[in-house]
């Protein structure tokens, strides 16, 4: 009799694994449906400055230790380049900053951070995240050039100097779909999505900022 019941225990007992396996198969089936239905949303674009498409402008600017860069035509390096744009007093900027080196080392991209206010500030902010190994723009010119009313903004530029996609960021998703979209052609993931038939009605672009020619980073507002 107690060989029968261990016999019947073991029957029941792959019964029930391998109904439990059927169930989470199930369930990993429709995750995948899921994923596939909900796309992230990506960086928002704001419909100001250099098209995607379009150079982007060129110019000679200097770095917050004094040397003279070129920030747009072609890199020397043949690398896309991605230009930050942040400020000291901007809490979003500086939980990005570490994110974004991290992205630019796997995505092989040259990382320009550009910023505008008080050298004092800005060198304290390179101090605290270890940023000195990165270039470091500190112009109002480069902001009023592209148009940056919000920040953390993000330009993505190819080694021709062609701007790919750009937008305003807070996460390492909204930093990839800069990336997605320079791959997929498309000026930003809503546009992709939309193209695809993902979304209905994409929201190509955030509304645009009210930035004068002497607003400085330091006074934008984050995302």
């Amino acid at each position: 009799m107690s060989y029968d019941a261990l016999l019947y225990s073991n029957i029941i007992l792959w019964l029930v694994v391998f109904g439990m396996g059927a169930i989470l198969f199930g369930m990993v089936r429709q995750i995948g449906v899921l994923h596939e239905r909900i796309a992230p949303m990506g960086a928002l674009m704001n419909d100001r400055g250099p098209e995607v498409g379009e150079m982007a402008p060129d110019m000679r600017v200097h770095t917050i230790d004094g040397q003279t860069i070129r920030l747009g035509g072609a890199s020397p390096t043949k690398k896309s380049r991605l230009f930050l744009f942040v400020s000291p007093t901007c809490p979003i900027c500086k939980k990005l900053l570490p994110i974004a080196k991290s992205f630019a080392a796997g995505e092989q991209l040259e990382v320009v951070l550009v910023g505008d206010g008080d050298p004092a500030e800005q060198r304290a902010m390179i101090a605290q995240h270890a940023l000195s190994k990165m270039v470091y723009v500190n112009s109002p010119q480069v902001g009023m050039a592209f148009h940056v009313g919000k920040l953390p903004y993000a330009v993505l530029i190819d080694e021709e100097g062609v701007v790919r996609a750009k937008g305003l960021v807070n996460s390492r998703e909204h930093l990839e779909s800069l990336a997605i979209a320079r791959e997929t052609g498309y000026g930003s993931i809503q546009a992709y999505l939309k193209a695809r038939g993902y979304i209905a009605d994409a929201p190509d672009q955030a509304p645009p900022a009210e930035a004068s020619n002497t607003q400085t980073a330091s006074t934008r507002q984050p995302a």
